[in-house]
């Protein structure tokens, strides 16, 4: 213990100097006079509690880190406390079920602020699963995955404001635009790995946020794009004269539309808008779970996982790297065009505000915290990140702290993640 007072008292003092000037000061403005002004006294109270936590923390550390030990399990957090393999098997097919039949129930067994909540959930699920396949898969460190974001929303808010494109002909269209950046992002970093491929994605990123920023003319600059279309439901053609393109869950349906309690003859909810949407975004999230299980049970799917696992041994086999990464780029950027799609019609409004590098790194937690290449891990984790910091609104300016923390702890305590990817394995039976 006195070993590590020195260590302690520094560390202590450390957290002090830096806390105190962040979070017990502040700037305010009296006329034109710009003044500095002490923070509440509870803030005060975090700030001791912060550096007495620190302090202990470094002084029984070798105590502290015995236990944690002790109490880490094998690996997969979550996987400790499922059944078997064989009684999983069985109980597989009737547990998706039920999922899927409570996902299509919730929007109308919960309030609307949930719903609402639960299709942001779905769209950070769609983000994940398709920086899954690039991360978690093929193993290509991405930090600028948030760009194939951006290109998606654009693409549906430019040709819906220019052309009058509907939701349903850009959706397509803005996951085939996302995929062809992310194929051409792949080319420069075919031989890179590791740090240098997380500089080159992170300054793709950033190079695209800028383009938005800087074409005024075409994207509006900082200002954004409003006034874009929410999504319609198609009508069905029954009738040759009937010239319905798609029913709107608003009030009033713009020309040649119109609105969905009007065709089906029932009185105007504002909630069935939020529905649709929800239900939109969970039909989103399920043909993407049904593409990346496909494609990781075809061959492309077992070359991600061998240029994961030894680039030099997969190319050793014959499988040509340049394809495998070329594929894990595309893919994954297809996704998140699909998804920056269906976010430009949810919000209605985007900037480039919207596509910062702090998107790329929730993003790339999420695939971290949930399981390298887990696909239901990447969904417990997309709830976990996007719900938490909703339960907390009091700790939102704690929010970033209070996110670190628990992805070191998360680290610590099972760095495969929530629940890590099973692989499929054979045991011998010894003689």
């Amino acid at each position: 213990m006195r070993n590590n007072l020195s260590s302690a008292l520094f560390a202590a003092g450390v957290t002090f100097i830096l806390s105190f000037p962040l979070m017990g000061l502040q700037l305010t403005t009296e006329g034109v006079n710009l003044i500095v002004a002490t923070s509440p006294a509870a803030t005060f109270g975090y700030i001791a509690a912060g550096v007495l936590a620190v302090f202990f923390v470094q002084l029984f550390k070798e105590q502290i880190l015995a236990q944690l030990g002790k109490a880490k399990p094998r690996p997969g957090t979550i996987s400790n406390f499922l059944p078997t393999d064989a009684t999983r098997a069985k109980l597989i097919k009737p547990g998706v079920l039920l999922i899927i039949l409570g996902a299509l129930m919730w929007p109308f067994i919960m309030e609307r602020g949930a719903t609402d909540l639960a299709t942001l959930v779905l769209i950070y699920v769609m983000l994940g699963l398709g920086l899954n396949i690039v991360v978690g898969l093929a193993g290509l460190l991405d930090l600028g995955y948030v760009a194939f974001y951006a290109v998606g929303a654009y693409t549906y808010a430019l040709l819906a404001q220019d052309f009058g494109w509907s939701f349903w002909a850009c959706l397509p269209l803005g996951g085939l635009l996302a995929a062809l950046f992310g194929f051409l992002l792949g080319f420069p970093v075919l031989r890179l790995r590791g740090d240098y491929l997380a500089i080159v994605t992170l300054g793709f990123g950033e190079i695209i946020r800028i383009l938005l920023n800087n074409l005024t003319d075409l994207t509006g600059g900082p200002n954004g794009i409003g006034g874009i279309p929410k999504p319609t439901l198609p009508a069905i053609q029954t009738d040759p004269e009937f010239s319905v393109v798609g029913l709107e869950f608003t009030r009033r349906a713009s020309e040649g539309n119109v609105p969905f309690h009007e065709f089906f003859g029932m009185s105007y909810d504002p909630a069935s808008k939020v529905v649709f949407l929800y239900l939109l975004a969970l039909l989103l999230v399920f043909l993407t779970l049904f593409v990346i299980r496909r494609l990781i049970r075809m061959p492309v799917g077992r070359a991600w996982e061998a240029l994961r696992e030894d680039e030099i041994a997969c190319r050793s086999l014959g499988l040509n790297r340049t394809a495998i990464k070329l594929s894990a780029f595309t893919m994954g950027a297809a996704f998140a065009g699909f998804a920056g799609c269906f976010f430009a019609a949810r919000q209605g409004f985007i900037n480039p505000e919207s596509f910062v590098f702090k998107e790329s790194v929730i993003i790339l937690a999420i695939v971290v915290l949930g399981g390298m290449g887990s696909q239901i891990g990447v969904i417990l984790a997309a709830i976990l990140i996007t719900i938490l910091p909703e339960l907390a609104r009091e700790f939102q300016e704690y929010r970033e702290l209070m996110f670190g923390l628990m992805m070191v702890v998360m680290m610590i305590w099972s760095p495969q993640g929530l629940l890590p990817m099973k692989r499929p394995h054979i045991e011998l039976k010894q003689e």
